[in-house]
This record gives structure tokens, sequence and C-alpha cells, in this order.
């Protein structure tokens, strides 16, 4: 069977299941496919095809057995380079951290192999995970898939640009300040951030994250399908101890009326026409699906959970991860820390904390009214790559643009991206957003937006 790649995962592991394609056949085609098109992109920076053929191996002997392999079986999937893998460095795109070889699987990483999923390589992100731009000292930079003079997104850009490009059908990713959805917008795929609690963390090999951190960044899944979300989403979520902020909540919640909130100018946004129209296109593709779907003029805060949330990411701790960025001197990560010292230094944690209470139980408030919000993942098309880089007026402009990403993760909401098309030959989507663990709610109103445009496929790179 050709193109083993082009399929969703959820067609793949049906196929394997049910011994029409063998799992070794499906890693030999993501192998090749990884050989024809990473060159170009350098969206995995590391990869051993021989434990990927091993791992192939192990499925395929389960379902001789006739043992249940799990809902991803057999399928390649990408994981990022800042959580741990066994064997591998966790670098997070530090030249800092090339010999911090994990012992042990990130319990993301540890439920995607018990789902079944062929773990095909490592993918890039910029250094520390900081920006929507990737490149780094160790790495490289990484292209966008559909326009190599537009960013991957980041920090999950290797992600986003190996999906898109159809290295695995669904890659791993983590996001406490869009770095899930931002690089499935920028490369015309689909990506979910869950709820804080949702997916089980913790990185042996690293020390223990601040409190910012633990309450706010997530892994999740990007994939050319929402579907394939919803199952990665099954698969990623099972329990593990080692994290103290796991919730055992189910993946469905009460039913809810299909309603949305559709904002096109979020708290002061002002985004550009493309993006506009790209969120009222989505909101009569949910009415056409049933929906009812309601303008609003604003939503709850979102500036001032952008600043807190700031600092929580880049405050606390900050003079040691200022020292941290110049010992590995990567431009892109001082150019962040540098440019938002005034807004995070001093930083006052029990201040911040008290006051995400407030804003949280606005926002529990509003989706007591509303089951999901639709507005945009960004102000802009996706970025020039490198913009923050290149002066003050530029980097202002980035960090202006991105608010509707940085404020989410500080209530510690669920955000989907879900590409809706192009504009010319850039990517362009929008975002929903649901209460508390009702990733359900943003996957039922993503798969009608999908629904009613093109499907997001894999690409060849463009040049």
């Amino acid at each position: 069977m050709q193109d083993l790649w082009r399929l969703s995962a959820t067609e793949l592991a049906s196929l394997i299941k049910s011994r029409k394609v063998s799992a070794k056949e499906a890693a030999q085609a993501g192998l090749a496919r990884l050989d024809a098109v990473n060159p170009k992109i350098n969206a995995v920076v590391d990869h051993r095809p021989d434990d990927v053929l091993a791992q192939a191996a192990s499925i395929d002997a389960a379902i001789a057995r006739g043992d249940d392999v799990g809902p991803l079986a057999g399928v390649p999937v990408t994981i990022k380079v800042n959580v741990d893998q066994e064997g591998y460095a966790t670098t997070n795109g530090l030249k800092l951290q090339r010999d911090t070889i994990a012992k042990v699987d990130n319990p993301v990483v540890a439920n995607l192999r018990k789902a079944g999923a062929v773990l095909l390589g490592r993918t890039n992100c910029p250094a520390f995970s900081y920006r929507w731009f990737t490149t780094n000292l160790i790495h490289g930079d990484t292209k966008n898939p559909r326009d190599p003079g537009i960013t991957p997104g980041g920090s999950s850009g290797g992600a986003g640009a190996a999906v898109a490009a159809g290295i695995g059908h669904i890659a791993h990713g983590t996001d406490i300040a869009g770095s899930i959805r931002y690089p499935a917008y920028a490369c015309g795929v689909h990506g979910l951030r869950p709820s804080m609690g949702r997916i089980p963390a913790f990185n042996p090999a690293v020390p223990e994250r601040p409190i910012g951190p633990q309450i706010s960044a997530v892994s999740g899944p990007l994939a050319r399908t929402v579907n394939d979300l919803r199952i990665a989403l099954a698969a990623m979520s099972a329990p593990d101890y080692r994290d103290p902020w796991y919730a055992p909540v189910p993946l469905e919640g009460a039913p809810r009326e299909k309603r949305v909130a559709m904002c096109l100018n979020p708290d002061g946004l002002n985004p550009v026409p493309e993006v506009v129209a790209a969120v009222a296109d989505a909101g009569k593709r949910l009415q056409r699906a049933g929906w009812i779907v309601e303008e609003i003029a604003d939503t709850p805060p979102l500036r001032e959970p952008v600043d807190i949330q700031t600092k929580l990411w880049l405050g606390d701790g900050y003079e040691a991860q200022l020292a941290t960025a110049e010992r590995e001197g990567d431009p892109g990560a001082l150019a962040c820390l540098r440019g938002n010292r005034a807004k995070v230094h001093p930083f006052d944690l029990s201040q911040a904390l008290t006051r995400r209470a407030t804003l949280t139980r606005e926002w529990f408030a509003f989706f007591e009214k509303y089951p999901v919000l639709l507005m945009p993942v960004s102000g802009e098309l996706p970025f020039p790559d490198h913009l923050d880089c290149k002066d003050d007026a530029s980097f202002a402009r980035v960090w202006h643009a991105q608010m509707p990403q940085i404020a989410i993760p500080f209530m510690g909401l669920p955000g989907l991206t879900v590409s809706t098309g192009l504009a010319g030959r850039i990517p362009v989507g929008v975002q929903l957003v649901a209460g508390r663990y009702r990733e359900d709610l943003c996957l039922a109103a993503g798969e009608a937006v999908e629904a009613g445009g093109t499907p997001s496929t894999a690409i060849d790179p463009a040049t």
C-alpha cells in the first residue's frame, strides 16, 4: 500500500489492528517520509531507525498473539525534545543539556507507548522553549513546510512542521503560552492545549519546575484531523502517579447546548482583516452545523492574564533564567528575557496567584453561559520568521498579537487551534476555548469547523 504516511492516525491504526498493514510497514513508510522531507525543514532532530523498527516489530508480535495493543496501534508519533524519552537527550533546544540523557520516559511518552504508538523521532524547539519561532544553537533552524519565509511556530515548531509534512501522524507538543496552538496555526494543522492536570507530566532528568510552569504548562497533540487529536488526548491522558497535579476527570463531560460565543476583537487585540474573516467564517460553519453562534463585543479579561502569565513564566527566578540563557548564548532566548525584563522583574508570586483565582472565577462564570468561545489564535497571520529578533517594535508587535494564546494557560483552560485554510499561501485558523476539562466541547465544535472547510492534508515542503 502506497503513501501510508498520508493516512490519518485513526485510519492507520484500524488497518494495523486488522492486519491489513503491519506496524513495520507503517514504520518504514514513516522513516522513508522523514528521510525524504526532513532535510528541507529540520523538524526532527534525533531519530534512530533501528529503534523505530524494533518498536514496530513489538507491536506486530503483540497483534499476532491476539493482544490488545491500544488505540494507536503502530501509529508513528513524534516527541518534542523538551520531555524525557528513555535513552534520548532532553535538550529543550540547549547545548547545555546535550548530555542530559533520560533514564525513564516522561508520563506522556509512557502513555503513548502504552497506547501502541511507535515513537518516530524527536522534534525541534527554540532554546528553553521560549519563543514562537524555532531555532537554537544545538539543533539549528526549523522551516515551515508551507512557506520557508514564515515561522513554523514555537515552541513546538518541529512538531507542527513534522505533522504538516507527513512526518508522523500525531505530534507531541507542550504549551505554556501558545506553544501547541501557534505551531498548528502557522503550519496549517490542528493543535489541542488540554486543561492543566489533564495529561500527566514529569521530567526526572531535569530539576523540578517552579510553580508557574507546574500550573500552566501542559503536553498535548498536534494532528491533521480533529478526530486524531481526540484519540491522542485519550492516549496521553492515562493516569500516572508521578504528577501531583494530575486530575482524573472523564474525557466526556455533561451535555451542553451547542452554543458558541464568537468574539472578533477580544480585549483590544485589533486583529488583521484576514484573521477577522477566518473567525467570522468559522462562525458561519458552526451555524450551518446546527450550533447557535452569538457574536459578543468582548471576552473576560485577556490582557491582565497575559501580563501575570508572563510573570509566572519568566519572572519567577528571572535572574537565574537570564544567567543560564547568557551561558547558552542563544540570541532568541536572550531577546525574550531582556525584552520582558521591565514587565516581569521584580515579581510578587503571592499577588499573582491571588489574582489568578479572581480572574479564573470570572472566566468560569463566562463558560457557565457559553459552552464554547470562538476567537482568534493570533492578531496576525503567521509572522515572518524570526520577526521578534528584528527590533524592539517588532518584538512588541509579536507579543501583542499573541495575547489570545498567552492568556488561556493562566486560567488552566483548554484551547484548540483549528486550521481553516490559507490566505494566499499563508495558513490561517481559529481558536476554540471551553471551561476547564471540557476539551470534548472544543473538539466537537472543532469538528464542525473542520467539516465546513477543506481538510488539512500532509504536504510536500515549499521552496
